[in-house]
C-alpha cells in the first residue's frame, strides 16, 4: 500500500481500496456489512453540526488528552462539559 496510514482520511481510504493499512485485503463479508451499516448511517436525518462536532471531539478527543484537558477544551470552546455518562464511558476504565 502506497497511501499513508496517518491522518483521518488514512482508514477510508484503505476501505475504499479493501486492503487494510498493513496491505493485507479486507475480507469482503466484513466490507460488506460495513458498507451496508454506513449507507444505512447515509440515509439517517441529522438535526445539528455542532452536536456532531461535540461528539467526534469527544470520541476523538479521549484518546489524546485528560479527562481534565478535554473538558476545559469544551468549555473554552463553549460546548456543553463532559457529561457523566461520557466520562464513565471514555475514561472509566483509565
Amino acid at each position: 500500500m502506497t497511501s499513508s496510514t496517518t491522518g483521518a482520511d488514512a482508514v477510508d481510504q484503505a476501505i475504499a481500496q479493501g486492503i487494510d493499512l498493513d496491505g493485507t485485503p479486507i475480507p469482503s463479508n466484513k466490507l460488506d456489512l460495513y458498507n451496508e451499516v454506513m449507507a444505512l448511517e447515509g440515509q439517517r436525518q441529522r438535526s445539528g453540526v455542532t452536536n456532531t462536532m461535540r461528539s467526534r471531539i469527544i470520541r476523538i478527543g479521549a484518546k489524546h488528552l485528560s479527562l481534565e484537558e478535554l473538558n476545559q477544551r469544551l468549555i473554552s470552546a463553549e460546548f456543553i462539559p463532559l457529561k457523566d455518562k461520557e466520562i464513565a464511558f471514555y475514561y472509566g476504565g483509565k
